[in-house]
């Protein structure tokens, strides 16, 4: 019978190389971060408020070589500076350029020196499923990384204040990690090109909802530069509030339209009111363009119409009226 040695068997263990420890998913994800986190910006504000002078905190994303930042326009509601801290540790300053508050978007510019710029991409290629990288400075912990997909699309938030308000459309949904602080971050695909702005929390409790973000679009891009330009964005004002509804079925088939916008408020002394629009209309076209939901609206009130006549038509009743209007500017105070 053989005995038991008391010999002590090496085992050796081979340190698995950088490549065979990184996925797949991990190497898009580590590839995004490398290319963005120079690009986002811890920001610190002070801001004006009803309980007096409070401190503020969010991010930023560098997307000009020459210094200009987005970030969310809640971040910076009541300042028109702050400061800057890159995640090399790099400090400086900047100012608020301009904000809109009704798409949640600001524009700063830094106060000195270059910075790398994270490029643009186009959210409206985004499908559900799709890896995110959420990359901001939650809870005050600068160059956080977060990972998840786009979970839903087409969302939409209410945004504004107490005197104007307005839905963003086609927000993005995601289940990436977000939390205080991330306000303002970059959202980006698996090439590391920004396609939302982090704006908002969705749960009862921090990091255990939904987050959302303002898509970089065509619409978006068109405020970002009129924001670099003029420091605020134009927009056309009726006084209507209403939503989408089925048309009688007889007035259906007459106009070959199975929806319009059912207007279930209009504002006093608005253009609306002055024309002779009242509640319980549904409003089908206006300027020639087919109304089926309240965005569709929305959309038709660009700067360009202000104080410029266009006809409503609209079914009051059985029959079908023509109005012609005249939109005011939406003022954003």
């Amino acid at each position: 019978m053989t005995q038991p040695s008391d010999q002590i068997i090496p085992i050796s263990f081979e340190r698995p190389s950088e490549g065979e420890a990184l996925d797949a998913y991990s190497r898009v994800v580590t590839g995004v971060a490398e290319k963005l986190l120079p690009s986002v910006v811890a920001l610190a504000v002070r801001k004006a408020g009803r309980g007096g002078v409070q401190d503020g905190a969010g991010s930023g994303v560098v997307v000009s070589i020459d210094g200009f930042m987005l970030t969310s326009a809640h971040v910076v509601e009541g300042s028109q500076s702050g400061g800057a801290t890159f995640v090399d540790g790099w400090e400086t300053g900047f100012d608020v350029v301009g904000r809109d508050s009704l798409s949640d978007l600001a524009v700063l510019k830094l106060s000195d020196g270059e910075a790398q710029p994270a490029i643009l991409g186009d959210a409206s290629g985004l499908i559900v499923g799709q890896l995110v990288v959420a990359v901001g400075n939650p809870l005050g912990f600068s160059g956080s990384v977060t990972a998840g997909v786009v979970s839903a699309l087409g969302r939409s938030i209410m945004a504004g204040n107490s005197r104007a308000s307005r839905l963003v459309e086609n927000v993005i949904q995601t289940d990436a990690a977000l939390h205080p602080g991330n306000s303002g971050g970059a959202l980006a695909d698996s090439r590391g090109r920004v396609i939302g702005i982090n704006t908002a929390l969705v749960g009862p409790m921090v990091g255990q909802g939904l987050g959302l973000a303002v898509p970089i679009d065509e619409v978006t891009k068109r405020i970002i530069g009129a924001l670099i330009q003029y420091g605020r964005v134009r927009r056309a004002y009726l006084g209507i509030a209403g939503g989408s509804r089925p048309l009688p079925p007889r007035l259906s088939r007459q106009l070959d339209r199975d929806h319009g916008i059912e207007v279930v408020e209009v504002v006093g002394d608005s253009p609306a009111a002055r024309a002779g629009i009242r509640p319980g209309d549904i409003v089908i076209n206006g300027d020639r363009e087919p109304l089926r939901e309240a965005k569709d609206l929305q959309a038709l009130m660009t700067g360009d119409r202000i104080d410029s006549e266009f006809e409503i038509e609209l079914i009051r009743g059985d029959r079908v009226l023509t109005f012609t209007v005249r939109p005011v500017e939406l003022v954003d105070r």
